[in-house]
């Protein structure tokens, strides 16, 4: 079921997150292409991509979507048609997004954990490749979600809204579809970030002891090391991303479940458990499109001081 939610809660959450998203979207997109962070050009590129494809979530589910619905029902937005497009959208750029946060994850597992395949594959021109490649097959694995819908009402032979189609649970193509689409996001995205950070931070705790007795031997007495000042700055960053994006997609996959298992359920208004947890799951979802940036502020001086100059621009125009 796709019906607008209703309600002052989500009208304030809604607008609120669109006043905050887009423009910290922005500031991020900005300040990373400038390239005076101090970080390499591929890793820059994997950032800018990530609040890109984040910028593009708010705007096609929350500007687009829930906003038009919680303020201008019966809009021309909410044409069945309209609605369909608007779901494939979202889900395209939700898929991106995710993906390229797993690609970025691999980058940096790869640059800490193999050294002999960092010189090869942590690139400029590799990011070059793989960001294109994870957007487009963002963008061709949802089609199918277009052609997944059909009106909630017809009024004067005009389709309204969308819901799903009776043929995702009785045809076997959908039902594998529908499947695939879950475990493709976020299932699998949870096991591999899962595993390149606890690969990442089982690299870096041994090389950080092995670099303590090294020190040690050689000066005899305990000094502060800034590699591994660096390093521990590195585990912190890699769960504090990791977290949020469990944190935040966890509902999503217990609807997901709850859903398959109570097949034909009907959801009696906006105050059915059904709706408040799958609308508690869009907006938990629709929220980690500006965590990244904020988790990355908190952790990077220039990123910080790059800020504090654009703010500084800003006010002088």
């Amino acid at each position: 079921m796709h019906a607008p939610p209703r309600g002052l809660v989500y009208a304030i959450y809604y607008t609120a997150l669109a006043v905050i998203a887009v423009p910290v979207n922005i500031v991020a997109i900005v300040i990373l292409s400038r390239g005076n962070c101090g970080l390499s050009k591929c890793i820059s590129r994997y950032l800018v991509s990530m609040a890109a494809t984040d910028l593009l979530v708010i705007i096609t589910a929350v500007i687009l979507n829930r906003i038009p619905a919680i303020y201008f029902p019966g809009s021309f937005l909410s044409i069945t048609p309209m609605c369909s497009l608007s779901i494939a959208l979202i889900n395209a750029a939700t898929d991106s997004s995710v993906w390229l946060t797993v690609t970025f994850t691999f980058d940096r597992y790869v640059v800490i954990c193999w050294q002999k395949l960092k010189a090869n594959y942590c690139t400029h021109r590799t990011a070059g490749i793989v960001v294109p490649i994870v957007c487009t097959l963002g963008c061709v694995i949802n089609i199918p979600w277009f052609f997944l819908h059909e009106p909630m009402y017809v009024i004067d032979n005009v389709p309204w809204y969308c819901k799903q189609k009776d043929v995702r649970y009785s045809f076997i193509l959908w039902t594998i579809f529908d499947w695939t689409d879950r475990i493709l996001t976020p299932l699998l995205p949870f096991l591999f970030i899962l595993s390149f950070n606890a690969l990442t931070v089982r690299h870096i705790l041994v090389a950080s002891r092995a670099r303590k007795r090294l020190r040690c031997c050689a000066t005899g007495e305990k000094q502060i090391d800034a590699e591994i000042e660096n390093r521990r700055k590195s585990i912190l960053l890699l769960f504090a991303i990791s977290g949020c994006f469990i944190l935040f997609w966890i509902p999503y996959v217990i609807h997901f479940f709850v859903q398959r298992f109570q097949v034909g359920y009907t959801i009696n208004g906006y105050n059915d458990p059904r709706f408040i947890l799958m609308e508690i799951a869009n907006m938990l979802q629709r929220l980690s499109c500006c965590t990244n940036t904020f988790i990355y502020a908190v952790t990077q001086n220039k990123f910080r001081k790059e800020l504090k100059v654009l703010m500084k621009c800003a006010r002088n125009i």
